[in-house]
């Protein structure tokens, strides 16, 4: 991508094309990044925490970026049926997956050549995420791509009824599911607020609340990999866990208190993992789920049995929509003392 005249300056410009999926932001650098080296993916993901973290808090952080930004940079993949690897970043750190990121990345592969021959109605992309391989598929048809569906990595209940001490609140009954990334899901009546109508910070309050129990009362693991059992963050719910044909709402708080403004991809894989796992939806049974942020759908379904480990798992379906949102480029001025960026809460 070429970028506009730019101003005096010394020092690095990033490239990037904002998307955004259902109002959740996906910044993709497309410029100014260093190959991360590695043998893997996971690799790449380490390698970028330890040593190019300060380009992720460029492109996230205020003055180019806000506190709930998201981001994707492409690196190659060790797999041969993956199309392209991925690494995902945001406010703190390095997501390994991201369903939001998945449905834009599938658009943007199409249309910025990263597939030679497309094909219609739909063209499939394997994406290598740090969780995985997660098939995508992008509508196609006379030139123009669409909405975007995505096949997950095996999804799990990891515990279901799990009581821990939230301080303020007591005892507090949680589910753990995995969706590509843990999340912690629980009604937010619980704490006597509503995920559609509550003021956002209150919601907040609360989710933090429970990840920080969950991470220091609950012992989470994963059959792949270490690199993937850590807690992500936690999904507050409308409690309509049973199937319907009414949409269910959420909200996803996540990182450093970031909050989703979608229904959350790899949330939405997780709790329909989760709802399966205690007999609420079927196979093939496709359920709404709408964001409590923005009122913006996903829709998810369980499609094939499989197992992760020694649990029990389901592939899921995600669909959604991503749009353009515009292209910029960056400049790091070498004098500047906020070069890296900031946040502000």
């Amino acid at each position: 991508m070429e970028c506009p005249k730019l101003p005096p300056h010394a020092g690095a410009v990033l490239s990037v094309v904002d998307m955004h999926t259902a109002g959740e932001p996906l910044r993709i650098i497309t410029g100014g990044y260093p190959d991360a080296p590695g043998d893997t993916v996971l690799a790449k993901r380490r390698y970028a925490r330890e040593h190019l973290d300060h380009l992720r808090k460029v492109v996230m952080r205020e003055p180019r970026g806000h506190g709930d930004m998201y981001g994707a940079v492409l690196v190659k993949s060790e797999l041969a049926a993956a199309h392209l690897g991925v690494l995902f970043m945001h406010n703190e750190g390095y997501s390994t997956m991201c369903g939001h990121g998945v449905i834009a990345l599938g658009r943007f592969a199409v249309d910025y050549g990263l597939v030679k021959a497309p094909t219609s109605p739909e063209t499939q992309i394997n994406m290598h995420c740090p969780c995985g391989l997660v098939k995508a598929f992008v509508e196609y048809s006379n030139g123009k791509t669409g909405a975007v569906r995505f096949h997950s990595v095996p999804a799990f209940a990891f515990a279901t009824d799990v009581k821990v001490t939230v301080p303020g609140c007591g005892d507090v009954v949680v589910d753990i599911s995995y969706g590509g990334a843990l999340y912690a899901f629980v009604n937010a009546g619980t704490f006597g607020l509503d995920v559609t109508k509550s003021r956002t910070r209150d919601l907040v309050d609360a989710a933090i609340a429970v990840t920080k129990a969950v991470k220091s009362q609950v012992k989470l693991h994963h059959p792949v990999s270490e690199d993937l059992a850590f807690l992500y963050g936690t999904i507050l719910t409308d409690g309509k866990d049973a199937f319907t044909d009414e949409p269910t709402a959420n909200v996803c708080v996540f990182a450093d208190a970031q909050v989703d403004r979608s229904p959350t991809g790899s949330g939405v894989t997780a709790r329909i993992a989760l709802q399966y796992h205690k007999g609420l939806i079927q196979l093939n049974q496709t359920r709404s789920f709408c964001s409590g942020t923005t009122g913006a759908m996903f829709t998810g379904k369980a499609v094939q049995e499989t197992t992760c480990g020694d649990f029990q798992a389901v592939v899921v379906e995600v669909s959604g929509h991503a749009h353009y949102s515009g292209v910029a480029c960056f400049t790091l001025e070498d004098e500047d003392p906020l070069q890296s960026g900031f946040l502000l809460r």
